[in-house]
């Protein structure tokens, strides 16, 4: 199992310059590289500082003209916000810009917070069906002279220019439910999976559905399948406990987000009180100790072996948590010095 590093710029406080926020997220992408990571994975939102993302390939090009060896995806675009053609132009000069090292992550989206303000009454399952029309339509527009007539985009006969260097340039899916595991193998996609803090039971749950897809389609390659889930190494007990109460406070967030009933100034929520929190019994510390993969090396190693014998090819540490950047640099250097090395080869 390879492992990879997925993060944003991310502010709570209003007072940290946006330029310090960038170069802390090349500095953690730096980082995984000299330990060896896979990959990095950036994604897109919109009018949030909690998770700052307007355009994930402009960030990753910068990275490639900074890094040599590491892939960098967009982990992810949210399709609905896209035309096939932006997509197909703008993903190939990025893979020309990280010299052949680009994964294109795609999903649908969750936030109804970015839907009202990209794409008004947008749902979650025409947000589906926007992603499966533009996939196809990427892939055409790569090899050209291309006409589409689809039920959310229609466009005379097109080129995308420039054209990747990788061919085929590898595509990822966002997939939950069956219906996206069976798309993305159907369409020779990798797949992208995350339980959130539900635990490993769904864990395994989403690797079912993966290789049910696989089982319905014997003849078609097996993709690849990445885990996305918080990953954080501590040294000592102490510190396991810092991590694991940021952690709790981070998912009540996003569930506040989530529910898009909070105010919002300046692209921040205030902070959720202690009786707030109450309301989100599923991101209580206990829930997420339990949930999310944060300990000691041993600790740490002794769970992600369990993801690796499920079959999961990548696990792709989530490092936004609301703490500071010294933090968020001494657990990877920790998982890429104590953890890591318990899945090399030899």
């Amino acid at each position: 199992m390879k492992f990879s590093l997925f993060l944003h710029m991310e502010r709570s406080d209003g007072e940290k310059p946006h330029l310090e926020l960038f170069r802390e997220v090349e500095e953690l992408v730096l980082a995984a590289e000299a330990g060896g990571m896979e990959a990095a994975w950036i994604g897109e939102h919109h009018g949030m500082e909690f998770t700052i993302a307007p355009n994930p390939f402009v960030q990753l090009a910068s990275l490639g003209a900074k890094t040599t060896r590491i892939r960098l995806g967009t982990g992810t675009i949210i399709a609905p916000f896209w035309h096939p053609i932006r997509v197909a132009g703008e993903a190939a000069l990025t893979d020309l810009a990280t010299n052949g090292r680009l994964d294109l992550g795609i999903a649908r989206g969750a936030y109804s917070f970015e839907y009202e303000r990209m794409l008004p009454g947008l749902d979650a399952w025409h947000a589906g069906q926007r992603m499966r029309e533009l996939v196809g339509a990427v892939r055409n527009l790569w090899i050209g002279d291309y006409a589409h007539e689809g039920a959310y985009w229609s466009f005379p006969t097109t080129t995308a220019t420039p054209k990747p260097l990788q061919d085929p340039l590898p595509i990822w899916i966002a997939a939950r439910d069956p219906n996206s595991h069976e798309f993305a193998v159907e369409n020779g996609c990798n797949v992208q999976v995350t339980p959130l803090a539900s635990g490993d039971g769904e864990v395994a749950s989403l690797m079912q559905r993966f290789e049910a897809a696989c089982a319905s389609h014997p003849a078609l390659p097996r993709p690849k399948i990445m885990l996305l889930l918080h990953a954080f190494v501590a040294d000592s007990d102490e510190e396991t406990a810092e991590y694991v109460e940021a952690l709790s406070a981070f998912y009540c967030m996003f569930g506040a987000w989530f529910q898009n009933k909070r105010p919002i100034h300046q692209g921040r929520m205030a902070p959720l009180s202690a009786e707030e929190r109450t309301a989100f019994p599923q991101y209580a510390p206990d829930q997420i100790a339990r949930n999310l993969v944060i300990g000691q090396p041993d600790y740490v190693i002794e769970r992600l072996k369990r993801y690796e014998a499920l079959g999961f090819d990548q696990f792709a540490v989530w490092i936004d948590c609301g703490l500071p950047y010294e933090k968020k640099r001494k657990s990877l250097d920790l998982f890429l010095r104590h953890v890591c090395p318990a899945f090399s080869e030899g």
